[in-house]
């Protein structure tokens, strides 16, 4: 049996990645092997030539390595979109955050906010930026380290209130999913696939990541937290020079 399409990814898709590579195996007969790691970690090893076919990253990401040589420009398509979520540890007070407001006054009163390093991350803090609580809340917020999920810190009653990508949530023992940011707070992160520059079966690479986003996929993708992304023609996205 030949060797297994090999994709590297951060840790939000992992989950529906790996459902989807168990229906493209079963159409295509080719295995498929997922390493996924924090986003950070992930685009470093592709720009050190790390050995790999696909990389699934958030869009951002994987344009500047299509920029820059490490995927092969062409062959990028956006696969999946993902919302953040916000949790409590099970049986806490559940704070009310069905408005704007309503989520601002609760991260006001959280004692301690959990939030990732990643893309929710980074938008989380943009929007504490745009309602000007930043340096509020600055010293309330608790990243964890690599490899840990907020909603291992929020089950452990290290943080009050964690957000994270649904998708990440989800399926956290000792939480309670409270909802996705309401209307004009969302932060939704788009990730897309793309043939490494490494890869040394780019072709085959080419077809996964077309599977990866295609209609037939869309049913997994809400399963595991995520949605199709639409709007965008089918195809490579054509990357700027």
């Amino acid at each position: 049996m030949s060797d297994p399409i090999t994709v590297l990814a951060s840790m939000a898709p992992k989950a529906m990645l790996a459902d989807l590579a168990e229906s493209y195996e079963l159409c295509s007969g080719a295995r498929v092997a997922i390493e996924a790691a924090g986003g950070v970690h992930v685009k470093q090893q592709v720009q050190a030539g790390a050995a790999c076919d696909v990389v699934v990253l958030a869009s951002d990401a994987i344009e500047q390595l299509a920029r820059f040589g490490h995927v092969l420009r062409g062959s990028t398509l956006d696969i999946a979109c993902s919302a953040v979520a916000v949790a409590v540890r099970t049986g806490a007070l559940r704070p009310e955050i069905g408005s704007e407001a309503a989520l601002e006054r609760a991260v006001l009163a959280a004692s301690t906010i959990g939030c990732s390093t990643g893309p929710s991350g980074v938008g989380l803090m943009a929007l504490f930026e745009r309602w000007g609580i930043a340096e509020k809340v600055r010293a309330r917020i608790v990243t964890p380290r690599p490899g840990v999920p907020v909603g291992a810190l929020v089950a452990s009653g290290d943080v009050a209130l964690g957000f994270q990508q649904l998708s990440e949530l989800m399926d956290v023992d000792g939480i309670d999913v409270l909802g996705l940011l309401p209307p004009g707070a969302e932060v939704v992160t788009t990730f897309s696939a793309g043939v490494a520059a490494a890869s040394n079966r780019p072709d085959r690479a080419r077809e996964l990541v077309a599977f990866l986003a295609s209609p037939s996929t869309a049913d997994v993708k809400l399963r595991r937290g995520m949605a199709p992304v639409v709007g965008r023609a089918e195809g490579a996205r054509t990357l700027p020079a």
